[in-house]
This record gives structure tokens, C-alpha cells and sequence, in this order.
């Protein structure tokens, strides 16, 4: 069964589609079947993946129903038709990874997914919508024999956000070392812990449905600190104390809240990972000119080739020494992901 990991913070700009792009690539390379859900409206992760084909995937006919919104339309217009995998994006160079591309109206659900959510249950024409995206994904992970699903979702506190959150196994936290992302944190240790909370309520009023909820429950991987810059080998003087503030506020605030909801995994399972008592997983400086020469490539920072990046003498031997620095990286992000996604396939289903 695909373990389901979605990307989320409220707060934007923390590069949730960058990570979510690199690390869902660098685990194809491992030989891990990857689906790469895109769930933002704002379709950057689908752009990272179909680079100049973007376009022309959302006109021509074989493709433009291929997406997250057209693959749940017949839940929420109410056609007499059953969801069906979506047929997926595959880019030549990785074969292991797939995209259920997202689409630019996919917010249009939001208002009747919102209402279904909050209906308990007494309209009928609604009760197959909140089980919907999980089918989709499920279906679809199915047809492509998936093992991990990571899911990119827009920053906000949506209908379609608290969805997709409650159907994945794990959940990663990406933030920036600014007094935002600390701010984030707060919020977070509320709000996550209520959605959970509405799921153990709801699951068994939509246990009739077409679509049932699924009986997943998010626990915290960890989260991951980037988008800073580096001096001397460390986080420039600004952002240390921010990367300080981040990690305790996850540890003294965040982290209570998730243990009294069982929201977490067992200790063991981080220690197997390698991750530490401070749940940071990785902290990721700035990719520098290094990332728009990947995306103009097509390929993330640790696969550009050296004629990809285009440049010669020192900048050239710095961006190879960059290259290395975040192959590196990603490859330890992807190995602890797998270490800790064995422990989520084997969690106890949750029944209320």
C-alpha cells in the first residue's frame, strides 16, 4: 500500500513544490515508485514536471482531462460513474515518478467539499465528497503500483487543504527561518490536531458512502528548515537564531499538541530514521543560481548535468561542488523517508 505524505504549511514561501519535487525524484532514483499529487491551484509543481509541455497538456485532447480536478469531477457533479485513475505524466529521464497534475480551477471545489464537510452527513448528495480525492489517489496509486504518494498542497486553511490531510499517513513541515514560520508553528498546534479531531467524528457518517474517509491517521515526520543563505559553512548570523526559535517552538508547542491527539510515531521509529529530538529533518540553504538553471533543465539541482549548468573554471567547480552538496542531502531526506514510511504502513488502521 502507498504511503501518503503531504507537504503543508500555511504560511507561502517556504518552498513546499521545490521540496516536494526534489525529494519526490531523488526516492524515484532509489527505485521507489513515486506519485507526485499536485493539490495547488497554483500548478508550480505540475510546471516543474512538465516544463515546456505545460501548456499544451491542459488543451490537447489525450491530456487535458488527465488532472486532479477533472479526476473527481464526476463526485462533485453527481454523474451515475465511479472515479477511475488518471492517466499520469511521466518524464523520461526519472520512469519510477508520476504526476496527477493539478489544475488552476481546482479551488472551485472548495466551497461544496467545505459544505459537505460540515453538513454531518444530512444532505446525501453530498456524502460521497469528502472520501473523493483519497479515491482518486488510491486508484490511481493502484494502476501505477505506487509506494510513496507526497502531496504539495497551496499554503491556507481550506476545505480541500484539511482533505488532503486527513487522508495522508505522515505529514513534513517546510519553513523558513523567518519570525513568520515561527508564527506558523502556533497555528499549526491548533489547527492540525482539529482536523484530526473532525475526521475521528465524521469517519463513521461517511462510512456508507461511495467514497468512505479514509481510515489513515497524519503523524508528524518532521520538519524542514531551508531558504537560507550560508557563511563559513553555517546559517548566516540572521537566520541562527530564527532556526533555533523554529525548532523549539516544534518541540514546546507543536509537538504536545500532535502526542495528545497521537499524531506522532513511536520513538523508535525517528531513532531508526535518524531523526532528532528536535524533529528537524534536514535544513536546506539557498540552491542559489543553481535552481533556475535545474528548472530551465527540467531536472532538480543534484541531476543537472555539467553542459546543463553552462558555465566553466571556478563558477563551474562551484556548481559541481554545489551539485554534490544537495545530492547529498536529498538522498538522506529520501532514506529517511523510507526508514519512517515502513513504520506508517504498519500503523494500526484508525476506526471511530
Amino acid at each position: 500500500m502507498a504511503v501518503k505524505i503531504v507537504f503543508f504549511n500555511h504560511k507561502g514561501g517556504v518552498s513546499k513544490t521545490t521540496t516536494t519535487y526534489n525529494l519526490g525524484w531523488m526516492l524515484a532514483m532509489l527505485d521507489k515508485k513515486v506519485l507526485l499529487v499536485d493539490a495547488d491551484p497554483q500548478c508550480n509543481l505540475s510546471s516543474l514536471i512538465l516544463g515546456d509541455s505545460f501548456d499544451d497538456y491542459y488543451t490537447e485532447d489525450s491530456t487535458k482531462f488527465q488532472n486532479i480536478k477533472d479526476g473527481v469531477k464526476v463526485a462533485f457533479e453527481g454523474k451515475p460513474k465511479p472515479i477511475e485513475a488518471v492517466t499520469c505524466f511521466s518524464p523520461s529521464q526519472n520512469p519510477n515518478l508520476f504526476l496527477l497534475a493539478g489544475h488552476a480551477n481546482l479551488s472551485e471545489y472548495d466551497a461544496s467539499l467545505s459544505f459537505a464537510q460540515n453538513s454531518n452527513n444530512a444532505i446525501t448528495a453530498l456524502m460521497n465528497l469528502p472520501g473523493a480525492f483519497n479515491e482518486l489517489i488510491n486508484q490511481t496509486s493502484e494502476k501505477y503500483n505506487i509506494d510513496y504518494v507526497l502531496i504539495d498542497l497551496n499554503p491556507g486553511l481550506s476545505a480541500i487543504n484539511q482533505n488532503f490531510f486527513i487522508l495522508s499517513d505522515a505529514f513534513v513541515i517546510p519553513t523558513n527561518p523567518d519570525p513568520f514560520s515561527i508564527m506558523a508553528v502556533q497555528t499549526l498546534s491548533n489547527i492540525l490536531p482539529r482536523w484530526v479531531d473532525w475526521a475521528d467524528k465524521m469517519r463513521s457518517l461517511f462510512s456508507d458512502s461511495s467514497y468512505p474517509l479514509s481510515n489513515s491517521r497524519p503523524k508528524f515526520i518532521g520538519e524542514i528548515i531551508q531558504g537560507f543563505n550560508i557563511r563559513n559553512g553555517k546559517a548566516a548570523g540572521p537566520y541562527k537564531d530564527n532556526i533555533k526559535q523554529i525548532k523549539q517552538m516544534i518541540k514546546d508547542i507543536l509537538l504536545p499538541t500532535l502526542v495528545k491527539s497521537n499524531m506522532v510515531f513511536e520513538q523508535s521509529a525517528y531513532e531508526e530514521a535518524e531523526i532528532m529530538d528536535d524533529f528537524c529533518i534536514a535544513e536546506i540553504p539557498n540552491f542559489q543560481s543553481i535552481l533556475q538553471k535545474a528548472n530551465n533543465a527540467g531536472v532538480p539541482v543534484f541531476v543537472i548535468s555539467d553542459e546543463q549548468i553552462q558555465e566553466t573554471g571556478p563558477i563551474l567547480e562551484q556548481l559541481q561542488s554545489k551539485r554534490v552538496e544537495f545530492y547529498q542531502l536529498f538522498e538522506k531526506i529520501a532514506r529517511q523517508i523510507i526508514t519512517i514510511g515502513n513504520h506508517a504502513n504498519s500503523q494500526e488502521p484508525v476506526f471511530a
